[in-house]
């Protein structure tokens, strides 16, 4: 019992800062969503809000695992799964959008079939992210793969339905081209900046970094965790037709249309769910972890990842290494958790996985404000989630004893990533007041016409009247 409440004293500090977090952006959703509701149409700036605050959930997912302890990490990554991919997309969508499963019932089946198939392959390049970090490092692995996750997160979708010659003479496209282009230049120097701390680290403490160092591997990892990983953009571009059916069903019920793209989350996290089910199946009858559900514990803590590490639905990298000496170590660990361990895992592990599945809440909130070139919020996503990561990493004195050059190199990235969120916010902003001039003079002008019309039909009658 003591030693539960220690381990729950000691992460303490970091699960207030993730529940006061969690809070003050439920805070900003709600009285934005109160001033603004659904009723102004796009918005960028508050689209770009909505995506700040969906990469400070993705940064803070997490925190929450620094709290378990004696879990494999397949056993608790599974349970936050169940969380994050089924139960919180199923329950908050049901809530906020009537008729839920109707509207899945009457969607086609093929944007049902591909929003869940994209889903299902993203889950790939979730699970293979970690594995770029653990043969190339930070340095090379992390801007390999978040930056090919971005530029064709973000670009295919306009590229496979012929809309990026439209956005290449546009100004507005053009400007959301280049703020994609310094988004890629921050996580460069996201790279650089990890690469440093590396090169500060003991020779010991490197070989612990990248022990299983291979450039072949690791490259080719890199490209396949980063492709892969962008089809989970190309499940909400393929769920368009499903959140345009929620649209018009919240719009009979004078309900808000942001939330049209919950229905969409449903279907694509239930793909992402079955993939990682499957993985984390196998590593629990091979590591016969499943036991951990009622108390058995692992024989020392899985490693958690920090928080910095981290990318947009990707899980910390697979760590097994905690298996090798069980049996060497079995005499020195409890045969049971205690009661309150064990539900603090659970509670650690649920905690995780709702405020994993709140970045994509976010994130389809600030999708509707976007405006037409909404393809640009997994830009926005990508830069928030390594924004607010690198805050935690600063925050929990990741980067304390580091050089004045690693600090600049974090710095400079961050300010990249920032202006990144502004510049495209400000592409959007463009556009969307295009398009209200656009819309605006065609409104006037169909009010000319009929005005017209009108006069003319006036006119005649008249005559006819004189005649």
């Amino acid at each position: 019992m003591r030693w539960s409440v220690a381990a729950l004293s000691e992460d303490a500090p970091t699960v207030l800062t993730v529940f006061a977090s969690g809070i003050a952006g439920s805070v900003i959703w709600l009285g934005a969503c109160f001033l603004y509701g659904g009723s102004l149409g796009a918005n960028p700036f508050l689209g770009v809000i909505f995506h700040w605050l969906g990469g400070l959930a993705s940064a803070s997912c997490y925190l929450p695992f620094r709290g378990i302890r004696r879990w494999s990490w397949e056993t608790y990554w599974l349970l936050q799964g169940v969380f994050s991919w089924i139960l919180a997309p199923i329950l908050i969508a049901a809530a906020l959008v009537p008729d839920l499963f109707v509207i899945l019932h009457a969607a086609p089946v093929s944007s049902v079939f591909f929003s869940y198939f994209w889903g299902f392959m993203w889950g790939f390049g979730a699970l293979t992210f970690g594995l770029s970090i653990r043969y190339l490092g930070i340095a090379l692995g992390y801007p390999i793969a978040l930056g090919l996750c971005t530029v064709f997160g973000t670009l295919m979708p306009p590229i496979f339905r012929g809309e990026i010659g439209t956005i290449l003479h546009q100004t507005s496209g053009q400007f959301i081209l280049f703020g994609i282009g310094i988004c890629v230049l921050g996580i460069v120097f996201s790279g650089l900046a990890g690469r440093s701390k590396e090169q500060e680290l003991s020779e010991e403490e490197k070989k612990k970094t990248v022990e299983e160092f291979h450039y072949g591997k690791g490259l080719a990892v890199s490209i396949f965790a980063g492709v892969m990983s962008a089809c989970f953009a190309y499940g909400l571009a393929a769920g368009k037709p499903i959140a345009q059916i929620a649209q018009t069903r919240l719009a009979l019920e004078h309900r808000s249309d942001l939330w049209q793209n919950l229905p969409v989350l449903v279907v694509v996290l239930l793909g992402g769910f079955t993939t990682n089910f499957f993985w984390c199946l196998i590593l629990l009858v091979r590591n016969r972890s499943a036991n951990q559900y009622l108390g058995t514990p692992a024989q020392t803590d899985a490693p958690i990842d920090a928080p910095s590490d981290a990318a947009s639905a990707v899980p910390p990298p697979i760590q097994e290494e905690f298996h090798q000496h069980r049996d060497a170590s079995r005499s020195s660990c409890p045969a049971k958790l205690s009661a309150v361990m064990l539900t603090i895992n659970y509670l650690f592990a649920a905690a995780a996985g709702v405020i994993w599945y709140f970045q994509f809440f976010f994130y389809s909130m600030g999708q509707t404000k976007m405006g037409k070139y909404d393809f640009s919020s997994w830009t926005l996503h990508m830069a928030s989630i390594i924004i607010f990561s690198t805050l935690w990493g600063i925050a929990i004195h990741e980067w304390r004893g580091t050089s004045f050059r690693t600090r600049s190199l974090v710095a400079i990235g961050l300010a990249l990533l920032v202006a990144s969120t502004l510049v495209v916010g400000y592409g959007n902003y463009l556009q969307a007041s295009g398009s209200s001039h656009t819309s605006a003079a065609s409104g006037l002008q169909q009010n000319l016409d009929m005005t017209r019309n009108l006069s003319a039909s006036a006119r005649n009658h008249h005559q006819g009247f004189e005649s």
